[in-house]
């Protein structure tokens, strides 16, 4: 009987423990704050994109990159997308370098 109760207190205390450990970590990573962002801005003929670091522009991005035009984005969505490959790439310790492999794959309107 005895060692019931020593065993239910104790797997108690163990389910304590890790329901604890469970919040701190989903309080560590909802306070986690992302030290890359990505916006989108208003050109003259379009969409652009910026990627900051701690709030301080690595890049400013006003043309679709890759292509032989200087044009911009059609859509906020569109730069916002190739801004988050961008950032992805930062992230991975790669060429932030946008191909034309990766507009197409994106489904970015040229």
């Amino acid at each position: 009987m005895m060692t019931t109760k020593i065993k239910k207190h104790f797997w108690s205390n163990i389910r304590k423990c890790f329901l604890f450990c469970v919040l701190l970590l989903c309080f560590i990573s909802c306070t986690k704050k992302e030290a890359l962002t990505s916006a989108a801005f208003r050109t003259n003929s379009g969409w652009g994109y910026t990627i900051a670091y701690k709030e301080k522009i690595l890049i400013k991005q006003t043309v679709i990159p890759v292509i032989t035009e200087n044009k911009s984005f059609a859509t906020e969505g569109d730069a916002l997308k190739v801004a988050q490959l961008v950032k992805e790439k930062l992230k991975q310790n790669l060429s932030p370098t946008v191909t034309k492999k990766d507009l197409i794959l994106l489904k970015i309107k040229l």
